[in-house]
């Protein structure tokens, strides 16, 4: 397996799928075989059909024929399980292709191609045929490829068993259509700002001025770059400095919050946490087990301290979130108590087998949708200084628009705008999801008593001073009594921010109680559960547009998944619509409704809210350029701000217009 020889006898005699035999197969190799006292030159097609060998068979040579470099594009793709590199493919590829330029049209001719694919579920790689039949001696062009990727879908077809199919079959067009956009790469194409770089074929042949294809800029992707000029002027601004610490965190030296060697009589803790989203608390007992045995106790809310809060996070003032359930659990995944026990393992074995009696009497129904939140007007009301404000006029904005998108609610004179509407597209609608951290050190804790009703608390905490007050709230004591430590995240994207105080916090309490050092490590399940993560979206548009693509008018219904608490959602209204005001929508208006549900409280995440609202504006602006059955790129352009748009939708912070547009 480790030799190219080994690998494609593998494919041949036990049906290996050999990323190998794929490429080699594209390449149009042939191997030379020695049977008994036969010697045997086949096609490695050919070879790959024989019946497998045996014991007798040796593989004398393998022969890859020279294409030469001129015109010839060879792409190879592969999709694997993630996170393994060296897994078995779901699919993979390989394609050659030689072009040349039709000297009429000045377009490109596909001369020759062959496309192998492999490892989707057949007994070995092979040639899609039919494709490269239909392909030779056509143009590249959108029609053309269309076509091939309607005959590879029917040529692709894994066998019966094989898992995930139609995703195996959708990796194998991604790539046919990954080829095809490569495919205009070998002609050069004037950039745009009259810069220029070295035009190159893909087989290495040097373009000439003379043979510049001439493309619409409307058709070019839109792409920037960023050129960093150095200058002695502002040293050491600006003077490329090495990162602090990357040679420990690369040599593996680096001490995380899960490295510090456990204190002298420390304990260990895990959260046991609630398993229904909205019901009463009647008692926790625990399965008779080997672990259960070795539980010394268990902190709930009641073990708070009188002069303490049952606080877990708090976020600016704007609200908290209790760090133990108390008589009802609030939502699935909220802590109810802390499993102690005298090794980690012990904790959440212990904490797995916890019983959790419930009742839902005279208990209303969970909400847990945007929708459930709407029916039952459940809401939070954020401060009136982070709401955004609307631009412009809406209503005039629609009554000017040649065509419309339209949400199933209408905003403004909606019936006079309709009734002079080209087209209507109606309950324009968006959802989106929620996603996980998946941070490489899970949340943890590590918390010691000290004199003098003090505390110190190791943590991963992306937020320690905000840490450092939850927890003196949450003890009664003095800020100043409480010392937090955070050397290094080990990863947050945001899920550290908020979170990461609920288990330092619950650390703080249990070895604040049992004056002995607490140590808490959460395992990945324990940690998805309470994550919380990316706030989930509902989004419902009408769009006002002319017939060459200018946007009149904007108007959302958005629905912000908040949780249980506030925690960060306060602030993702006002950030949504910042990022939408990266185009200029003519006049934009929007009503948005933060929903409070019974599930984990949604916080930041690696770009909050601006994530959601770009794709909000590229959903908006493709759905414009399908109605219009025009180009993506060429809407984008046509509403990208000018001077005095800027200034209408940023006001003073737009700046001052440069010289040369005003």
């Amino acid at each position: 397996m480790a030799t190219i020889g080994g690998n494609i006898i593998m494919a041949q005699r036990l049906q290996f799928p050999s990323d190998i035999a794929t490429v080699l197969l594209a390449a149009g190799s042939t191997v030379t075989v020695q049977v008994a006292s036969k010697r045997l030159c086949f096609t490695l097609e050919d070879f790959l059909e024989q019946p497998p060998c045996d014991s007798r068979t040796l593989l004398l040579n393998l022969f890859v024929p020279d294409w030469d470099s001129d015109n010839v594009t060879f792409e190879t793709c592969r999709a694997s399980p993630r996170p393994f590199g060296n897994a078995v493919s779901y699919v993979n590829s390989a394609f050659l292709a030689r072009i040349s330029e039709a000297s009429s049209s000045g377009g490109l001719i596909i001369e020759d191609i062959r496309l192998a694919f492999g490892a989707y579920g057949p007994k070995h790689a092979i040639k899609a045929r039919n494709v490269e039949d239909f392909l030779a001696g056509k143009s590249v062009s959108a029609s053309v490829m269309l076509e091939a990727i309607k005959l590879l879908k029917d040529a692709i077809s894994p066998s019966v068993g094989t898992t995930h199919p139609e995703y195996r079959v959708s990796l194998a067009v991604s790539f046919l259509s990954s080829l095809a956009s490569n495919l205009h790469e070998p002609a050069r194409i004037d950039p745009p700002n009259g810069s220029d770089t070295n035009g190159i074929m893909k087989g290495g042949a040097e373009s000439s001025p003379d043979k510049h294809v001439k493309v619409d800029i409307d058709c070019l992707s839109i792409c920037s770059r960023q050129e960093l000029v150095s200058t002695e002027e502002y040293i050491p601004v600006g003077k490329p400095i090495k990162k602090a610490g990357a040679e420990l965190q690369a040599s593996g030296e680096a001490v995380y919050v899960d490295d510090i060697p456990a204190p002298k009589g420390c304990l260990y803790g895990a959260f046991t946490y609630s398993t229904l989203p909205h019901a009463r608390i009647k008692g926790i007992k625990f399965r008779s087990s080997l672990a259960s045995q070795k539980v010394i106790t268990v902190i709930v809310a009641k073990d708070i301290l009188s002069d303490g809060e049952n606080i877990g996070s708090t976020f600016s003032t704007l609200g908290n979130e209790a760090l133990f359930a108390d008589s009802v659990s609030e939502f699935a995944g909220q802590n109810i108590g802390i499993v102690i026990a005298e090794t980690q393992k012990y904790a959440h074995m212990a904490a797995k087998q916890a019983v959790i009696e419930y009742s839902t009497e005279n208990l209303e129904p969970p909400i847990l949708m945007i929708e459930d939140a709407v029916q039952h007007n459940s809401y939070f009301h954020p401060p009136r200084f982070l709401a955004p404000k609307p631009v412009g006029d809406f209503s005039e904005g629609m009554y000017e628009a040649d065509h419309k998108i339209l949400s199933a609610e209408p905003v403004g004179d909606f019936s006079e705008g309709m009734y002079e509407a080209d087209h209507k597209i109606l309950s324009a609608e968006l959802k989106l999801e929620s996603q996980y951290y998946f941070y490489m050190e899970t949340q943890v804790a590590l918390a010691i008593p000290d004199e003098d009703n003090c505390i110190t608390v190791y943590s991963s905490a992306q937020m320690p001073e905000a840490t450092q007050s939850v927890i003196a709230r949450c003890l009664g004591i003095p800020f100043h009594n409480v010392r937090v430590i955070t050397r290094r995240v080990g990863g947050g994207f945001g899920g550290k921010a908020m979170k990461a105080m609920h288990v330092a916090s619950a650390c703080a309490v249990a070895a604040f109680k049992l004056r002995r050092p607490v140590w808490m490590y959460l395992d990945r399940k324990t940690d998805v559960i309470m994550a919380g993560g990316r706030h989930p979206m509902k989004v419902k548009y009408s769009v006002g547009f002319k017939s060459d693509g200018r946007i009149t008018a904007l108007h959302l219904d958005l629905g912000i998944n908040a949780g249980i608490s506030l925690d960060y959602s306060p602030v993702m209204p006002s950030v949504v619509i910042g990022s939408l005001k990266k185009y200029n929508w003519g006049a934009l208006a929007f009503d948005i409704k933060v929903c409070k549900t019974n599930v984990s409280s949604k916080s930041a995440m690696r770009a909050p809210g601006e994530v959601q609202g770009s794709f909000i504006a590229e959903a908006i602006m493709e759905h414009v350029a399908s109605a219009l059955s025009a180009d993506t790129n060429t809407i984008r352009r046509k509403n990208l701000h000018d001077f005095e748009s800027l200034k209408v939708f940023f006001g003073g912070s737009a700046g001052e217009a440069l010289l040369e547009f005003v």
